[in-house]
């Protein structure tokens, strides 16, 4: 946080002091209003542009992260489908052993 004040202090010190050197030339007042509005437009310009770009990163980030979110979403409901089979192939296989563990009790009983 301390980086973006830090830059947008510099920002507003470099505004500050083009203007106050602007305001404080020895030129006619025409020749400076002239001269803030060009400066004026330049750094609307520059502001637009480096916004753009911002924008472009920040979406670019987004877009990552909505893919990488994705991602892990698909491999989650893989893993959860893979547990989900394996419990019931252990369900299967518990309930085999249950009955085939019955049936042999009832021999057992029978022969005695």
């Amino acid at each position: 946080m301390s980086k973006k004040r830090f830059g947008l202090g510099l920002i507003i010190g470099a505004v500050a002091g083009v203007v106050t050197g602007l305001l404080t030339a020895p030129k006619s007042g025409k020749d400076t209003r002239a001269e803030l509005k060009t400066k004026a437009e330049a750094a609307k310009k520059d502001a637009s542009r480096k916004a753009e770009e911002l924008k472009k990163r920040t979406d670019k980030v987004v877009g990552d992260a909505k893919d990488r979110a994705e991602d892990l979403k698909e491999k989650a409901e893989a893993l959860a489908s893979n547990a989900k089979h394996k419990a019931d192939e252990l369900r299967g296989r518990t309930e085999e052993a249950t009955e085939d563990t019955k049936r042999r009790a009832k021999e057992e009983a029978r022969k005695h």
